[in-house]
C-alpha cells in the first residue's frame, strides 16, 4: 500500500495546478453546506421550538372537518334525488358539553388541558381602533398550555384576577394603540357589548403575528363581552412528549368529531417551506460537489493517458491489476479526504461570520441575527457525500487504467 500511495501522491504533484482546483471545489462545496445547513437548520429549529414553546399542542374547535349532511342525503345516500338550496340549521356556535369534555381529556396521562373562548373584538384608546383577537382563559390553567407568563414583559398573569375587567395585550398590539400597562381601554365586540378594560401586561412571544394581534382576558369577562355566557370555542391541550401531538389529535377528532387540529398542522404550509428550502440546500450545495468530481474525473483521465507507459512498466514488475486500481482510487480518495479537512475548516469559519453578523428582522418571528444549528452530523455528511463524490469521479479511469494489457502499450509505443 506504501508504494501505491507514493505513486498517487506524486500524480497529484505532476499536476499542481489542476489538483489545487479540485481541492478547492471539494473545500467549496462542504463549506458551503455545513454554513448553509447551519443556517437553515438554525431557524427552522427555532421557529419549531418557538411554536411548540408559544402555542397549545393541539387545538379543538367549535368546527367540523366537513360540514354537517343533509337528511334527504343522509337517508338516501347515492340517490338518484339531490336537495339543493337548504340552508344550514342556524345554531349557536361553541363547543357543545365543553365541562364534560374538558374533564374528559384531563385525565389522559401525560395530557394537561385548559378551555378558552376566542372572539373579534375592537379595542378603542382615544381616536385609534385597532382589530384584535380576544383571546379568555383561566390562568391557572391556561400557564400549563402555553408560555404566556414566561413571555410577559410587564405585569402578571394573576393581574387578571385583581383587576376589575383586567387586559393583557401583544406588544405589536399594545404599540398600535399606544398604551401602557394602567391604561383603560374600550372593547366593543361583534355581538355589540361594549366594555371598559384596563392593562395589566404586556407580553412579546416572538411571533409577530401573535404580538400584533392577540389579548387575553378572563374567561367570564370574555364571555360577558361576546354575549356567550359559559360558552367556549377551544380545548387547547399540551403534551409531556411534543411527538405525540398528530395521533392524539387525530384519535379526540374520532371521539368528540370537533375538528382538532396539532401543532404540525396548523402550521403546515411553513413546514412545507422548510422542506423546499432544504431541497434548495442540498441540490445547490451537490452541484457544487459534482463540478469537483468532474475535476478530479478529468485529472485521473488525464493522468491514466499520459502514464500507460508507466502502467505497462509497473504491471511487468509484478503489480496486479488490483495494484494499479488501488492507485488512482487513492489519487481520488486523496483530493477527497483532503478537500473535506479544508472544508469543515471553510465551514466552520463561513458559520462563525454569519454568527457574528447582528441584525433585528420581524417577519412571521422575530429575531435579532442567524440562528445556527451547531451539528457535527452536518460535518460528517458533507465530509461523506465529499469522499463518495471523489471515489466515483476516481473509479471509472481507475478501472480503466487496470484493464490496460502492458503488451498492447509496448507494441504501441514501438
Amino acid at each position: 500500500m506504501r508504494l501505491q500511495l507514493d505513486i498517487a501522491l506524486a500524480h497529484l504533484r505532476m499536476r499542481k495546478r489542476q489538483s489545487i482546483v479540485s481541492l478547492l471545489g471539494v473545500s467549496l462545496g462542504v463549506g458551503f453546506f455545513i454554513a448553509i445547513a447551519a443556517m437553515m437548520q438554525g431557524f427552522q429549529q427555532y421557529f419549531v421550538a418557538k411554536i411548540i414553546d408559544v402555542s397549545p399542542h393541539i387545538i379543538m374547535k367549535d368546527e367540523f372537518r366537513e360540514p354537517p349532511r343533509q337528511a334527504v342525503m343522509q337517508t338516501y345516500p347515492g340517490g338518484a334525488v339531490r336537495l339543493e338550496g337548504v340552508k344550514p340549521e342556524d345554531e349557536p356556535r361553541g363547543i357543545k358539553n365543553g365541562k364534560a369534555k374538558v374533564a374528559e381529556l384531563s385525565r389522559l396521562p401525560g395530557v394537561k388541558v385548559s378551555a378558552v373562548l376566542n372572539g373579534q373584538v375592537i379595542l378603542r384608546y382615544g381616536s385609534k381602533d385597532v382589530s384584535a383577537n380576544l383571546v379568555g382563559i383561566d390562568p391557572q390553567h391556561e400557564r400549563l398550555v402555553s408560555r404566556i407568563e414566561d413571555d410577559l414583559i410587564s405585569g402578571q398573569l394573576d393581574d387578571l384576577y385583581g383587576t376589575a375587567n383586567g387586559l393583557i395585550l401583544g406588544e405589536g398590539l399594545a404599540a398600535k394603540l399606544g398604551a401602557r400597562r394602567g391604561d383603560t381601554l374600550t372593547a366593543l365586540s361583534t355581538a355589540g357589548a361594549v366594555l371598559k378594560m384596563k392593562v395589566v401586561g404586556v407580553f412579546n412571544t416572538g411571533i409577530t403575528t401573535l404580538d400584533n394581534i392577540q389579548a387575553y382576558a378572563l374567561l367570564k369577562k370574555a364571555q360577558v363581552l361576546q354575549n356567550r355566557v359559559n360558552v367556549i370555542n377551544e380545548i387547547r391541550l399540551r403534551l409531556d412528549d411534543v411527538s405525540q401531538a398528530e395521533p392524539l389529535a387525530r384519535r379526540i377528532e374520532q371521539r368528540f368529531a370537533y375538528r382538532t387540529e396539532s401543532w404540525e398542522e396548523s402550521n403546515r404550509n411553513v413546514l412545507g417551506i422548510f422542506v423546499i428550502q432544504n431541497g434548495i440546500m442540498y441540490s445547490t450545495t451537490g452541484a457544487i460537489l459534482i463540478v469537483a468530481a468532474f475535476g478530479i474525473f478529468n485529472i485521473i483521465s488525464t493522468v491514466v493517458m499520459e502514464k500507460t507507459r508507466d502502467i505497462a512498466i509497473l504491471k511487468s514488475l509484478g503489480l496486479t491489476h488490483r495494484d494499479i486500481e488501488i492507485i488512482f482510487l487513492l489519487e481520488g480518495l486523496l483530493v477527497g479526504v483532503v478537500g473535506t479537512l479544508l472544508g469543515w475548516l471553510v465551514g466552520y469559519g463561513l458559520t462563525e461570520v454569519l454568527a457574528s453578523i447582528r441584525f433585528e428582522i420581524e417577519g412571521f418571528v422575530r429575531t435579532e441575527g442567524f440562528r445556527l444549528n451547531y451539528s457535527f452530523g452536518n460535518y460528517l455528511f458533507a465530509g461523506a457525500m465529499a469522499v463518495l463524490a471523489a471515489a466515483f469521479a476516481a473509479f471509472l479511469p481507475a478501472r480503466k487504467a487496470a484493464r490496460l494489457d502492458p503488451v498492447d502499450i509496448i507494441r504501441g509505443a514501438a
